[in-house]
């Protein structure tokens, strides 16, 4: 069940359009993974085959590609260099 290709890219694409509902880079490092989960097991080889033999390292893999991708996204996307956020007075003063 889990070896099924079109699942994963399916819930990658789940997962982006949950992101583009609650914004802030957090689903769509996943979203990103679950693709290339699912481009892993669409395209014939030793790698797919060897996921499809065992569901801890498919999800290893996923979190691997997952992590990767969240990192790549956030260095892309993240803050700026000199952009630094600064609190001109306390909510709580008032």
């Amino acid at each position: 069940m889990w070896a099924i290709w079109w699942l994963w890219i399916a819930a990658g694409l789940v997962l982006a359009i949950l992101e583009v509902l609650i914004p802030g880079f957090i689903l769509l490092g996943f979203a990103i993974g679950a693709a290339l989960v699912g481009l892993i097991f669409l395209l014939p080889g030793a790698a797919s085959a060897t996921l499809a033999a065992s569901l801890p390292l498919t999800l290893v893999v996923f979190a691997l590609l997952s992590g990767l991708a969240w990192v790549l996204l956030r260095r892309a996307f993240g803050t700026r260099k000199g952009q630094i956020k600064i609190w001109d007075r306390d909510i709580n003063e008032d």
